[in-house]
């Protein structure tokens, strides 16, 4: 039997339920699943890198442990390609909610097969009652004092909210 490895990158500023339901489906399609958590100073992350890893650890412990799959969490920061084909990754796993991600993630899977063509990008449409969770949007309702307790785990809205003084 062949044993697949798959990466799910992400900013994951802040993990949100919907990645988990991503993550929860992309164990059955790999034997190991890399959860690549992204530096991306770009984006001027809200958490620090130590806080977005541990807290993905944390949240899909339970999932790795219902599951004959196994999670690492990793961050990186390096051309995507580059990293997958260091962890020896078969697929690279994105979590699409609607077509304007789709639009974003054609020209991805087009530059990233430039690169290698042997690593292929598997899309998992999100849950319908995770579709409209994004991160950013969570981030502004947690800054604005909204209950942000339907679009992320517990531990996650507490530490959210403490960041803004909730």
């Amino acid at each position: 039997m062949v044993s697949r490895t798959g990466l799910y990158p992400g900013t994951f500023d802040p993990l949100t339920n919907g990645h988990l339901d991503i993550i929860s489906r992309a164990l059955k399609l790999v034997d190991t699943l890399y959860i690549g958590v992204a530096i991306n100073r770009d984006k001027g992350p809200l958490f620090s890198l130590e806080q977005r890893v541990e807290m993905v650890e944390a949240e899909t412990k339970a999932l790795s442990d219902g599951s004959n799959s196994v999670i690492k969490v990793v961050p990186f920061d390096t051309l995507l390609m580059s990293f997958a084909e260091e962890l020896k990754a078969d697929i690279i796993i994105r979590g699409l909610r609607a077509v304007a991600d789709f639009e974003y993630e054609f020209q991805m899977v087009g530059m990233n097969s430039f690169l290698n063509d042997e690593i292929e990008t598997v899309f998992l449409m999100a849950d319908p009652h995770h579709q409209a969770i994004a991160s950013k949007l969570v981030k502004e309702i947690a800054r604005l004092k909204g209950d942000i307790t339907s679009f992320v785990p517990a531990d996650v809205a507490s530490r959210l909210n403490e960041k803004f003084g909730n």
